[in-house]
This record gives structure tokens, sequence and C-alpha cells, in this order.
């Protein structure tokens, strides 16, 4: 009788070195683009109708 042993299933070797590394925003502080950011939103909801001309926040 022939002995066979139920091995488990291999490992994907691809998945150790993706969680070892630390991933992230490149560059995630720019202030020009912040501003941009803002500006964008406020004019988005101005246009929408959610706040009137006056109604910026500074």
């Amino acid at each position: 009788m022939k002995v066979t042993l139920k091995l488990p299933k291999p490992r994907n070797p691809l998945v150790a070195p993706a969680r070892a590394r630390k991933a992230g925003a490149h560059a995630s502080y720019n202030p020009a683009r912040k501003v941009r950011r803002t500006e964008k939103h406020k004019l988005n909801q101005a246009l929408s109708g959610r706040k009137t001309e006056g109604s910026y926040d500074a």
C-alpha cells in the first residue's frame, strides 16, 4: 500500500516582499496642490448652489 501525504498549498512568493514594503503617497506635502484643491472645492460648492458667493470660509 502506497502512503501519500497531503501537503499544504504552496505560498505565493510575491506576497512577503509586497507586505514588507512601506507604500504611501509620493510627496504628500504640497502646499500649492492644497491651495488649488480648496479653491476647486469652493468653486464646485458655489456652482452646485450649496454655498453662496459671500459665505466662503477663509
